[in-house]
């Protein structure tokens, strides 16, 4: 594919495959990983907008990237228009959109007013998109939402109709309620969604392999589906792997030398990669690895890895 602007690839006739903003996960070695393998569209981790904003020194940590790592959205948590609008302006030269956190269900967020929160405030949803549209008209720059489902659907649907009139680009829709963790998917629910508004949706929850992303595809007929847990477990699953083959081992390796990560992410990142690749006792071994010398003579002698 030659588009490399991020709706215009979502308007396009092929399924868009997406990296989710995943907290600590999705920096740039780790974007600049999965792109090797199929991913059309990176997120980087959850950025709280208010602190992006008065802190040169947060801009500095939250946020890396290159001139390869696109198309990227950067997405911001927010509880008001003007913070997530201001946010937006600081990194609109360096990035394709920007997208507004409604999933996030974890008590500090909720309680913080932010993420799954702004589900039961449509009005404030609407005003922060509308709001960053007025302040960015450039239609390629996209601005989005990733939303839960209300136990009511169609308050769901309501919400995402409201912020479609405000000039939403796209709509990312995780399918299960800010209650639920590990019940299925309703992929129903997507579908609905899907069938309600006229802007491209994304599905994300589940998809941990290719055939996921197929099935998840011809049950809701949605533009794209984003991969978090299942990504980080196989970064090349969306090539069509079943496991994380050793070229995307190396290829980490030579990522993370290179932009010279934090070694207990770097570990973690190998951990979770050779998790149904590793033996038990090979597990035990790597878990107890305290050093990158140790853990590069690890994969060395027991993968070939340089």
């Amino acid at each position: 594919m030659t588009c490399n602007k991020p709706l215009d690839m979502l308007l396009s006739d092929k399924l868009i495959t997406v990296a989710a903003p995943m907290v600590r996960y999705s920096k740039l070695a780790f974007r600049t990983l999965v792109r090797k393998y199929e991913v059309d569209i990176a997120y980087t981790p959850m950025i709280m907008s208010d602190s992006f904003v008065k802190s040169v020194k947060a801009r500095d940590i939250e946020f890396t990237t290159s001139s390869d790592d696109r198309p990227l959205i950067v997405q911001f948590a927010a509880n008001n228009p003007t913070d997530f609008a201001d946010a937006a302006e600081i990194v609109r030269p360096y990035c394709d959109g920007v997208d507004l956190n409604c999933g996030c269900p974890q008590r500090w967020a909720m309680n913080e007013g932010i993420g799954a929160c702004l589900m039961n405030k449509p009005d404030v949803l609407s005003d922060v998109v509308s709001q960053t549209r007025s302040r960015i008209s450039d239609p390629d720059f996209t601005v989005s939402v990733k939303v839960r489902l209300h136990s009511d659907l169609r308050r769901t649907v309501d919400m995402c109709q409201k912020v479609e009139r405000a000039g939403v680009s796209w709509l990312t829709v995780h399918g299960r309620t800010a209650a639920q963790r590990c019940e299925p998917v309703d992929t129903d629910a997507i579908r609905v969604i899907k069938d309600s508004v006229s802007v491209p949706v994304v599905a994300n929850g589940d998809i941990c392999s290719i055939e996921d992303a197929a099935q998840v595809h011809k049950n809701t007929n949605v533009n794209g589906v984003m991969a978090a847990r299942g990504l980080l477990s196989n970064p090349a699953l969306f090539a069509g792997y079943e496991n994380t083959p050793l070229q995307c081992i190396q290829d980490w390796v030579d990522i993370a030398l290179s932009l010279g990560i934090p070694f207990q992410l770097f570990h973690h990142h190998l951990s979770t990669m050779l998790d149904r690749v590793m033996s038990r006792s090979e597990k035990r071994i790597f878990n107890c690895l305290g050093g990158m010398t140790a853990v590069l003579d690890f994969l060395k002698e027991n993968y070939g890895i340089r």
